[in-house]
């Protein structure tokens, strides 16, 4: 389901006190720089960019990192057991922007600059770009009720969709088949459940929609050309 809700009425709601500048572009320049990780249990060459994005993540700081699991490492007799046909729909839609075709380990920061996942370097360095570019045009705060994930999206510059993203913080799974078989692999942020739940124009509005799969949540709008507008995360503690 999905609804919009008056900012005003919102806050009432959560019994909080509404200030029409509280989700200002101003207040929210400092959004998370997304980090996207296209990986799978299947390819060999994974498991360093996992152990790199399961680094990024437990280090904190304005960074959303997320490990998207492709299903087109599958036929290599074994199924990953978190791959998701839309995560393999989006990274072929950055393949369409930015060129260079999808293979695993590919890490998309703020959905711009596509690069070898495991490079540790190249990622940190593209991290440290976008973080000092990174303003939120499209100021973004999210709250839960109850089973419901409340969006509360602020009024900025640009258009673009707005995603919800849920996600596991993290996984050992111990791998039978294929090239890494008999290794147990450590996996960080792994994205359980990914949808378009509403386009975002510039004006203020809240979106109310189902908590998603996973322990925790994320909400990224994004433009038509890929680049990050707006992004926050949950948090697992706001969703126990």
């Amino acid at each position: 389901m999905r609804r919009t809700i008056p900012l005003a009425l919102l806050a009432a709601l959560l019994g909080a006190p509404f200030s029409p500048s509280a989700v200002s572009p101003a207040d929210a320049a400092g959004r998370p720089v997304v980090v996207e990780l296209f990986t799978s249990q299947s390819c060999s060459s994974c498991p360093p960019a996992e152990a790199l994005l399961g680094q990024i993540a437990r280090e904190g700081g304005a960074v959303l990192p997320l490990a998207f699991h492709v299903t087109y490492w599958d036929h290599l007799d074994w199924r990953d057991t978190f791959a998701l046909p839309a995560a393999t729909r989006r990274q072929a839609a950055y393949a369409e922007r930015l060129g260079g075709g999808s293979y695993t380990p590919e890490a998309v920061i703020d959905g711009q600059v596509g690069l070898v996942g495991s490079d540790a370097g190249a990622v940190r360095a593209a991290i440290a770009r976008a973080q000092a570019a990174a303003a939120a045009e499209a100021p973004v705060a999210l709250a839960r009720r109850g089973n419901a994930l409340v969006v509360t999206l602020g009024a900025g510059r640009g258009a673009g969709t707005v995603t919800l993203v849920g996600f596991d913080p993290s996984h050992a799974t111990r791998v039978a088949r294929g090239e890494n078989a008999g290794r147990t692999l450590a996996q960080a942020n792994i994205v359980r459940a990914v949808s378009e739940i509403g386009r975002w124009a510039g004006q203020a509005a809240t979106l109310e929609v189902p908590l998603p799969a996973g322990a925790d949540a994320a909400v990224i709008v994004q433009g038509a050309d890929g680049r990050i507008l707006g992004a926050a995360r949950l948090g697992p503690a706001a969703r126990a």
